[in-house]
């Protein structure tokens, strides 16, 4: 897996997100991650993926991401997938509303020896907010 992107990306959904194992993120995620997509009162580097999927498997317990697409190019890898869960617990200072989400989201991953050392991306966050009635439907 150390030379394969796709690999520890896959890894990464499955075992991470979908599997809530905090403990591989010390295989998969360089202590010194670079994170371009980040949220107040996360930390930086690994710590802060660790505390942002523990903040999110508490506020949605089914949490579930399904790859619907993975490219690599030399040490880069880019998933496309979709995260669904219900809203079971607070989640930045929301209550729980008990609604079912589903979000788009796109990450770009930049892997050297075996870890994800950057990442950047996008979520579907306008849309997960509306989902949970936090901000009203356009139109």
């Amino acid at each position: 897996m150390a030379d394969d992107p796709k690999a520890l990306a896959r890894r990464f959904y499955d075992e991470v997100i979908n599997g809530k194992n905090m403990a591989v993120l010390d295989e998969l995620v360089d202590d010194d991650l670079v994170e371009h997509q980040e949220m107040p009162g996360i930390p930086p580097g690994k710590e802060g993926v660790r505390a942002f999927f523990t903040m999110f498997h508490g506020a949605f317990p089914d949490l579930h991401a399904d790859i619907e697409g993975l490219v690599s190019e030399g040490d880069e890898v880019w998933v496309y997938a979709v995260m669904t869960g219900t809203h079971e617990g607070e989640f930045l200072g929301i209550p729980a509303t008990g609604k079912k989400i589903s979000v788009t989201m796109v990450d770009r991953v930049r892997v050297r020896d075996g870890k994800a050392v950057e990442h950047w991306g996008v979520s579907d966050d306008l849309g997960m907010l509306t989902q949970l009635g936090v901000v009203p439907e356009m139109g």
